[in-house]
């Protein structure tokens, strides 16, 4: 399986308290998600035009942000525009 290369600088990764102990709880590797989707443009549950918005903020130097919904789980990855951190949270955390 080809690997692609991130398509952005993800900068200091961080996790909110409650998506790290939900991702504990159902055996899901956080950083992998984000690593392996998000930094390579696999945003996840967004709709075409949100994926539209994400392309532009690659481009202009604005946030990125990407759904993901696991076991029951929804959980956000946001990159900061200046792509300095990228966040994981539960989506009641945005």
């Amino acid at each position: 399986m080809k690997r692609l290369p991130a398509i952005f600088t993800l900068g200091d990764l961080y996790t909110t308290l409650g998506a790290h102990d939900v991702a504990a709880a159902v055996g899901l590797d956080l950083m992998a998600l984000v690593v392996m989707r998000h930094a390579r443009g696999d945003y996840g549950d967004l709709d075409s035009d949100d994926i539209a918005a994400n392309t532009a903020a690659i481009a202009d130097g604005e946030r990125i942000l990407s759904v993901y919904t696991a076991q029951g789980a929804r959980f956000y990855v946001l990159t900061e525009a200046d792509r300095s951190r990228t966040t994981v949270l539960l989506a009641e955390e945005y």
